[in-house]
């Protein structure tokens, strides 16, 4: 991991921890399966999956995330281009055969989960010692949601993730105005209050930073990095409803503008429910906000 060092001080002095590769790319690759909701928040669905005699491929590790996006998850060992162009290619053939997809997550995770899979955002995730600076630009120009994520061994226990870099399927750049046309088709029935709020909110989610995009669904919108931090409930015409993945007892809970959700159905990830109704309420929230994409 670029620029970071590790220190073992459990004996008083400081030892520094040396930063290594995996030995093996499938001793990686079984880590990350085994913890792939915790590490990626993807739930993890099969294995080295086969795409037929046909295509002649065998896809890494095939996921759905918290949004219902289809994941394909391809590792390498060392720094490789070649993760990328592999893995939008098995990407490619997971788009053509959405019915085989869909039967697996009704194996693994049953009807529902299979009803609800988001074909609109489907997800390329690699994971690599490192990224050239051509890697980062040919992700941003190509119109697929892609995640390059940096790892790096630390001894033999620590396994650190660094996000490179996060591109939605619309790309990582919009305009202000088409923030603003596309959050007013979302609720035609707001006020024009509600609806500028909403355009503020979105501008300021996006501006946490370069690895945020935006993931739509009918509920609700969500605002991830690797995972979602926030989601923006769309079913609500007079305030803006978000929940964010925020512990509500690391908050000091104020009624009527935050509450814990934990136990309460909602749409969306996240335990924090935060409500806002003028922009002053957006102001007091932007610390949580920062705090839950730092987070993430």
């Amino acid at each position: 991991m670029l620029g970071l060092r590790l220190f073992d001080v459990s004996g008083g002095g400081a030892v520094e921890v040396t930063a290594r590769s995996a030995e093996l790319e499938r001793h990686l690759q079984d880590v990350v399966e085994e913890n792939m909701e915790l590490l990626l928040g993807v739930r993890f669905l099969a294995s080295e999956y086969s795409t037929g005699p046909v295509h002649g491929g065998r896809i890494d590790s095939l996921g759905i995330d918290e949004n219902g996006s289809p994941v394909v998850v391809e590792y390498k060992r060392g720094r490789d281009a070649g993760v990328i162009t592999q893995g939008l290619f098995y990407l490619s053939w997971l788009v053509d055969h959405k019915a085989e997809f869909q039967h697996l997550v009704r194996d693994r995770l049953g009807d529902a989960t299979a009803a609800q899979v988001l074909w609109s955002a489907p997800r390329l995730i690699c994971v690599a010692e490192d990224f050239t600076r051509y890697d980062v630009h040919a992700v941003r120009e190509i119109r697929r949601s892609i995640d390059l994520v940096r790892y790096s061994y630390f001894g033999k226990e620590l396994l650190a993730l660094e996000p490179v870099v996060s591109v939605g399927a619309d790309g990582a750049v919009r305009s202000d105005r088409r923030q603003r046309r596309a959050l007013r088709a979302v609720g035609p029935a707001e006020t024009g209050g509600v609806s500028d709020l909403r355009a503020a909110l979105e501008e300021l989610m996006l501006g946490l930073g370069d690895d945020v995009s935006r993931v739509d669904r009918k509920q609700y919108s969500a605002y991830r990095t690797l995972r979602n931090f926030a989601c923006v409930s769309h079913g609500h015409q007079q305030e803006v409803v978000v929940t964010l993945r925020l512990s509500p007892k690391d908050v000091d809970l104020v009624p009527g503008f935050t509450r814990d959700v934990s136990e309460i159905g909602h749409h969306g990830t996240g335990d924090l429910e935060v409500r806002l109704r003028t922009e002053r309420d957006l102001l007091r929230a932007e610390p949580l906000l920062r705090l839950a994409y730092e987070a993430a």
